[in-house]
This record gives C-alpha cells, sequence and structure tokens, in this order.
C-alpha cells in the first residue's frame, strides 16, 4: 500500500515508519524539515504541491501536532491547538481534493479527552469526557478541547469516499530514545521512579508492537469508523506501573515525589505535570470488541519486553563502536 504519514517524523511516526516499511509499504512522510528522499515538504496549514502524494495513495495516518512534552503556558497551549486543528483541516481539503482519495484515513487523537478519574476506565461508548471535573487546574480543561477540536476537525471533513477513525491513544511505550519510555526508565536508573504524588493516578499505555498491529488492524476492518481507543487492556496506577518498571530493570529503590516536587522537575525538565499527575484510566473497548488480541495486555511482561530491547540496543551500539583489531 502506499501511507502518507503527515508529521510522521516524531516517535510514534518513527515506529509506525519503521514497521510499515519493513512489511513492504511505500511510507510518504509529510514534514516541515524534509530529510530523507521519502519526506516531502509541508507546512501543516495550506494546501500545497504535498497534496499530490494523498491522491492516489492508500491510506492516510496523520500524526501532525506540537509535542504535548512542553511547559503548558498560554502561546504553547495555543500552538498545539492550532497545529493539530490546522494540519486536520488541511489534509481533509487535500482528501476532499483527489481525484482517487484514499480508503481509510487514520487521525492521531489522545486519551486525554477523558476525564481525570479513578473510579472506572473510560472506553468509547461508557467513558465520560473530560473538561468539567472538580479539584483540577482550569487548563487541563483546554487539553480536553483541543483533543475534541481535534476530532471535530476530522468529522467535518467533506470526505464521503473514505473512512474516518480517530486514535485516542495512550502513551506509546517503545524503546526509542527521546521517547516516554526513555525518560520513565531513566528516573527509574537514576533510583528515582517512585511514586508521584501518591502515586494512584491511572497510567494508559500501549506497547509500541501493539500499537502498529492495532493501525494495521483499523486499516483492514471497514466496519470500524470514529473514536477508537488505543491503549492496552491494563492500566496501572502510578505506583504500580513504575514499581514495575524499576523491576524490570532491576532497580530496588524508587524514590517518591510530592506534587511540589514534581512541578520543580517538570519546570527542570520543561514539560508539565498533567503528564504525571492527570488519571489516565482508558481501555480499548472497541478493539477488543471488534476482536482485536493485544500481545502486550499487561504491564509486567511489556516492561520486561521493553528493558530486554533496550538493553540490546545498548549492546549491539557498544560493539560496533569498539575499535577494530589492527591487522
Amino acid at each position: 500500500m502506499k501511507i502518507v504519514m503527515p508529521g510522521g517524523t516524531g516517535q510514534v511516526g518513527t515506529v509506525l515508519n519503521r514497521e510499515l516499511t519493513a512489511a513492504g509499504h511505500d511510507v510518504v512522510v509529510l514534514s516541515r524539515r524534509p530529510r530523507r528522499e521519502s519526506e516531502v515538504h509541508w507546512d501543516g496549514e495550506t494546501l500545497g504541491p504535498w497534496a499530490e502524494v494523498i491522491d492516489g495513495s492508500d491510506i492516510v495516518i496523520n500524526l501532525a501536532g506540537r509535542s504535548v512534552n512542553c511547559r503548558y503556558t498560554a502561546a504553547n497551549l495555543q500552538a498545539m491547538m492550532d497545529s493539530r486543528v490546522n494540519s486536520a483541516r488541511v489534509v481533509g481539503e487535500a482528501i476532499a481534493a483527489a481525484a482517487q482519495p484514499p480508503r481509510v484515513w487514520l487521525q492521531m487523537s489522545t486519551a486525554t479527552v477523558y476525564a481525570h478519574r479513578f473510579d472506572a476506565p473510560n472506553d468509547e461508548a461508557t467513558g465520560v469526557l473530560g473538561g468539567t471535573e472538580p479539584g483540577v487546574p482550569d487548563y487541563w480543561a483546554y487539553s480536553v478541547e483541543i483533543a475534541q477540536a481535534w476530532e471535530r476537525e476530522q468529522e467535518r471533513a467533506d470526505t464521503p469516499h473514505t473512512r474516518k477513525v480517530a486514535l485516542r491513544s495512550a502513551m506509546v511505550m517503545s524503546p526509542d530514545r527521546g521517547g516516554v519510555f526513555d525518560v520513565l526508565l531513566r528516573l527509574a536508573r537514576l533510583g528515582l521512579g517512585g511514586p508521584v504524588a501518591g502515586g494512584a493516578q491511572y497510567v494508559s499505555w500501549i506497547h509500541d508492537r501493539d500499537f502498529v498491529r492495532a493501525v494495521e488492524f483499523l486499516i483492514d476492518r471497514g466496519d470500524l469508523a470514529g473514536p477508537v481507543n488505543l491503549a492496552a487492556p491494563g492500566p496501572a496506577p502510578h505506583r504500580t506501573f513504575m514499581r514495575t518498571l524499576r523491576a524490570a530493570w532491576g532497580m530496588p529503590v524508587g524514590l517518591p515525589a510530592t506534587k511540589w516536587m514534581a512541578e520543580l522537575g517538570a519546570f527542570a525538565l520543561r514539560s508539565d505535570t498533567e503528564l504525571l499527575l492527570k488519571s489516565r484510566r482508558v481501555i480499548p473497548g472497541r478493539l477488543l470488541e471488534a476482536g482485536f488480541t493485544f500481545d502486550h495486555a499487561q504491564w509486567p511482561e511489556a516492561a520486561q519486553d521493553l528493558v530486554g530491547r533496550v538493553r540490546d540496543g545498548r549492546a549491539a551500539r557498544a560493539v560496533r563502536s569498539e575499535p577494530s583489531a589492527p591487522h
């Protein structure tokens, strides 16, 4: 298949590109800063010559949007909103104008659309959308607004010949450097991976290979459209999640962090505490109902696999960096 991935140079795009290319598909990435032959320039806001790669393609997977790994200032939140809404709008315009539109448009969304809660998990049918929870920072509601506006832009696109799916994704765990798992593992290795603010908040996640398999499943299943949760069926409280990760690495100690310590740490890392403190208890109702089976459904096994791949990668890099023996 010919697969076009707007915004495909980030962590999730790298994972998808690697696996889909290995499976024999022709993957074209739309990027603001193209660096490879398979990357095409676009600005994420206006139609241009890039739209020609969508005409005649089989699948569009739109991943474009400013990274959430930043301080949630007013300017950064607005940039998140604009980059997501504008890219979804212009992708819809390109599909609508195509003589041969793709048969499927997978649009990245986020599990952050659901409410901060502890009492029950959120699936697509009965989950509670966020924005009105008591006792949480006001700007958390804006994160929900961003997610809803993102999905709404895809919904309103006039693309009658293209099936549309919104990927309400949890954090994608991969061994790649710079991803969320890399950051969490670094904290665990340093003995800092203890519970934050008590650790009762739920962490929703999905193993990178299950993420790819779920995308392939959704491409093939012509009866599935609209929002779909991409999350493993085993979300875990933060304290359990980090204890399991420490055990997988072999680190017995994990210093806990209070809320104010998390604020300081997030400020130092130029990130935001919403990523640590919001309880994202999300389960994949529609995927399970449709018959999708997870290879990595529970965190202990997934963490062991990811840690093993990190160690294998380190060993391979060490071998490559060894000086060759003199002749």
